[in-house]
């Protein structure tokens, strides 16, 4: 049976449009498969940025939770030298970090140092003059120190911080 031109004709369109859809359909899928991808990566670029965004944040608040307890402990510093200039008032802190220096040290006897300005309140040798006030014991042998300075004091405050 042998074919007319007319219906090679038609057989040839007919393969032809059958290859065109096939072809439309893959390109589809390439197409869809692209646009997957893109929008894979710009999610991803879009976390990125935002985990970026969080983390700037986070540094800033950190930032200014440093700034602000630096300040607090400057200011505390410079509110140390006014301390002592309440007779009353030091004489009870003083009396309070000597009593605490000798429950830490638990020793028969210990030498306290202290500022010259302070010498009314303990007689013994002198912590440097530039020291806000308080007091350190050490034991008889002067191998263990308890230091009851206002400015160890701040600063074993600013370390729990």
């Amino acid at each position: 049976m042998a074919l007319s031109d007319a219906d090679v004709q038609k057989q040839i369109k007919h393969m032809m449009a059958f290859i065109e859809q096939e072809a439309n359909e893959k390109a589809e899928e390439i197409d869809a498969k692209y646009y997957e991808k893109k929008e894979k990566q710009i999610e991803q670029q879009k976390k990125i940025q935002m985990s970026n965004l969080m983390n700037q944040a986070r540094l800033k608040v950190l930032k200014a939770r440093d700034d602000m307890i630096s300040d607090l402990l400057n200011e505390a510093r410079t509110r140390l030298a006014t301390i002592a200039k309440d007779p009353a008032q030091y004489q009870t802190l003083m009396d309070g970090l000597i009593l605490q220096g000798f429950y830490q040290l638990l020793e028969p006897k210990v030498t306290i140092r202290c500022r010259q300005n302070d010498l009314n309140t303990v007689q013994d040798n002198f912590l440097p003059a530039d020291i806000s006030g308080g007091v350190e014991i050490y034991n008889a042998d002067g191998k263990i120190k308890v230091s009851n300075t206002l400015e160890s004091r701040l600063d074993l405050m600013a370390q729990q911080v």
